[in-house]
């Protein structure tokens, strides 16, 4: 008889397809700094402590320098006092070429550097090269956790977001949570909506708000499970800021972990349709944005096809299917602002993208800001 033959082929194993197809796109994109970028993406993720300012327990902050962990958020605004105000925010933009302004109308000058970080947001990190774990978070007298631990690269966005005292706020894709649980921290927000259309990490959502928030605050926040390509009909029109984290592949669980992971080959199909589905929620963003209200994206994915092309297909759509005028807003102070903390690629057309560094391991995160005009 002759030998049978296998009924399917061998299984190869997700995080190695995943590593594959990073192996040859993102070798192209970054050039000579793919090796280190696969080498922190295959190490242990970094994290930082975002300060509950909601718990009662004492003395967190002084626990935590004692350590050597310092809050990166906070120096900001100090870093930029020492910068003229005629030096341009610019930073070091090698490669950022005029393709950069072709396709899009950006801002003729960047906002006031001063004015670009102000928040009650802390968050700590321990410095470069130092790999020193976080001990897990302990709950006040009422239960309320003392620091919620996440990659401090995904603060990024809700800082660019800017949020400014009686904001109306959209998280569209909220769960699991950190970023929404960062825009309570601010304090400030006048309405804050939550939504996440899977009911399952929905789940997840209320979990973290009920670890973190007090009941009184929890209350404040509209949490949903909409489908967020629909909220431009839901309500169009109606927010100052709104976060369109949108799913992705998730660069780094799609090369540690094999549950869940979208370059499964049954999930061939979702990850194709990935920038498809990027660009309707964040076409659902922008029309949920009030005229003069601002919009961030971003992904934890170093992908350009789910980046800087869905930030340019949007500003196209928006302009010639709804005849809105969308501008992308300059972000470039935050490499000035956040260099020592975060490993920033110069080479991004549009908005901005930390890399993973084996000595700064947080990441990948793309963000950019756009305004509805």
């Amino acid at each position: 008889f002759p030998p049978k033959k296998a009924a399917t082929a061998p299984r190869i194993p997700p995080t190695r397809l995943a590593l594959h197809h990073f192996d040859v796109t993102y070798s192209l994109q970054l050039r000579d700094q793919w090796p280190s970028v696969r080498a922190g993406l295959l190490c242990e993720q970094k994290y930082g402590a975002l300060l509950n300012n909601f718990s009662a327990v004492r003395h967190v902050a002084q626990e935590l320098e004692l350590l050597n962990a310092t809050d990166f958020v906070s120096p900001a605004p100090k870093k930029e006092a020492g910068r003229g105000d005629g030096v341009s925010p610019e930073g070091s933009g090698e490669g950022r070429t005029a393709a950069r302004a072709e396709t899009v109308t950006r801002a003729e000058t960047s906002p006031p550097l001063r004015a670009s970080i102000r928040s009650n947001i802390r968050c700590y990190t321990f410095p470069r090269g130092d790999i020193t774990r976080f001990r897990p978070a302990r709950p006040d007298t009422l239960g309320l956790l003392d620091y919620y631990l996440m990659d401090a690269a995904s603060l990024l966005p809700v800082l660019a977001l800017n949020v400014q005292p009686d904001d109306f706020v959209l998280d569209l894709c909220a769960a699991p949570g950190g970023k929404t649980l960062a825009l309570l921290q601010t304090g400030i927000c006048g309405h804050l909506a939550a939504n996440d259309v899977s009911i399952s990490r929905t789940k997840r959502l209320y979990q973290i708000l009920h670890s973190y928030v007090p009941r009184e605050i929890r209350e404040t926040v509209r949490v949903t499970s909409y489908d967020g390509r629909d909220w431009g009909q839901l309500e169009g029109g109606t927010f100052h800021k709104v976060l369109v984290d949108v799913p992705c592949t998730t660069d780094r669980h799609s090369v540690m972990e094999q549950d869940n992971n979208i370059f499964h080959r049954r999930r061939t199909k979702e990850r194709q349709m990935l920038p498809m589905l990027q660009l309707q929620l964040l076409m659902a963003g922008i029309l949920a944005t009030k005229p003069g209200g601002e919009v961030v994206y971003s992904t934890c994915s170093l992908s350009p096809l789910q980046n800087e092309h869905v930030i340019e297909r949007a500003v196209e759509v928006a302009e010639t299917q709804y005849n809105i005028s969308v501008q992308v807003e300059d972000l470039s102070h935050f490499r000035t602002l956040f260099q020592d903390t975060f490993s920033f690629f110069s080479d991004c057309r549009l908005g901005e993208l930390v890399l993973p560094h084996l000595t700064a391991n947080f990441g990948p995160m793309y963000f950019c800001k756009l305004r509805r005009m």
